[in-house]
């Protein structure tokens, strides 16, 4: 199994990032997460700290109460099967999350990060894997099926779709999130769930959280995220083919992220050092593909275009202490697609560039 692979990635991955407007830049994940201030003075100013307190609410206004949590090992069909939602690693619970270090995108309002540069190569996949086009180079492209809106709150919230979509073995991951963002767009707190074999291991769903310092890459489940709940923790392995919330909430000096029925931890507001990040500007929901090539054979969503009523689906988006849900929907390839259902609402996603026919649209009603 490929569940530890901290010191492949955290030897140094390296990045040469281009945005949509064309500036390049080179980074290191995780080694400049404040201007001047390094990571291991960082992390231990946030290990050193008092643990905070969440809101007595969750951003959708109920009480916490403990996620259904199975066994370690579990895979995300058998928490389906058995009424549960979370479980972790095979080789046992760790106490806490494990940071990642692996290629993550990055969209903005008008621009999106289209392509990076990485030493670090996809691993095979561990079950069920999806054929392959051929071998490909170290480029990793981004793809994006995106509802954003500008607005100033103190978070949100939105309900995703938790799906199985196949990820070739060429590529990358392919996820679906929920991202506050300043509104420059270059400081981002993010929650969602990843089919990544790089952060976790296999081809199931897992839950993940992220963040970004002055469009800065960190890393997965960590880099300075405090983890809160004993029972779903950032990293573990998600139920598919249900519908959860995931929230993200600015409180008591951190941005707290959420799921389902609990907090899961936080991102201490220092991790910003003397950057002024305490309300959202922008708010975005989306899917996204990381790809070896610019055609991926891998799925977005469930694998199904948005024609399709059965397909993924982005729901409910809501803001705390903000304006009226209004998202604006786009997508960055005919691979993928997006349909609006309401303001708040929308349906994703796509096979990609391999599949042999194009699923028919569903006359079933949708949910």
């Amino acid at each position: 199994m490929l569940k530890s692979r901290r010191g492949l990635l955290a030897a140094g991955l390296t990045l040469a990032v281009i945005g949509a407007i064309g500036v390049a830049s080179t980074l290191k994940a995780g080694a400049e997460q404040i201007p001047g201030v390094s990571a291991a003075t960082t992390a231990a100013t946030v290990a050193a700290a008092p643990a905070l307190k969440p809101p007595s609410k969750l951003p959708w206004g109920t009480r916490p109460q403990q996620v259904k949590r199975g066994r370690n090992g579990a895979t995300s069909k058998s928490l389906k099967t058995a009424g549960l939602s979370v479980a972790g690693p095979a080789q046992g619970d760790s106490g806490g999350p494990e940071e990642e270090f692996a290629p993550k995108g990055r969209s903005n309002r008008s621009t999106y990060l289209r392509t990076a540069k990485t030493s670090v190569v996809p691993p095979e996949p561990s079950a069920e894997p999806s054929a392959s086009s051929g071998g490909g180079d170290d480029t990793v492209n981004f793809i994006y099926n995106v509802g954003s809106q500008a607005a100033v709150s103190d978070g949100a919230y939105v309900n995703l779709t938790i799906n199985k979509p196949k990820l070739d073995q060429r590529d990358y991951h392919t996820l679906a999130e929920l991202a506050v963002q300043s509104a420059d767009g270059n400081q981002i707190v993010e929650i969602g769930w990843n089919v990544d074999r790089l952060v976790n291991g296999d081809d199931d769903p897992h839950l993940f959280v992220y963040h970004w310092v002055n469009r800065q890459t960190s890393c997965y489940n960590g880099c300075g995220f405090v983890q809160f709940s004993k029972t779903v923790i950032a990293g573990d392995t998600l139920a598919v083919d249900q519908q959860k919330r995931f929230g993200i909430q600015y409180y008591n000096d951190a941005w707290w992220v959420a799921f389902d029925t609990e907090w899961v931890g936080y991102f201490p507001a220092k991790l910003w050092g003397d950057i002024e990040f305490t309300k959202t500007g922008l708010v975005q929901v989306f899917g996204e593909v990381a790809a070896s090539s610019a055609n991926p054979c891998t799925e977005m969503g469930n694998g199904k275009k948005s024609n399709d009523k059965t397909s993924a689906r982005i729901g409910s988006v809501a803001y705390l202490n903000g304006p009226d849900p209004s998202v604006t929907v786009r997508s960055t390839s005919d691979y993928y697609t997006v349909e609006q259902l309401s303001p708040r609402t929308f349906r994703y996603g796509g096979p990609g560039d391999c599949a042999t026919a194009s699923p028919s649209p569903s006359s079933s009603p949708s949910s």
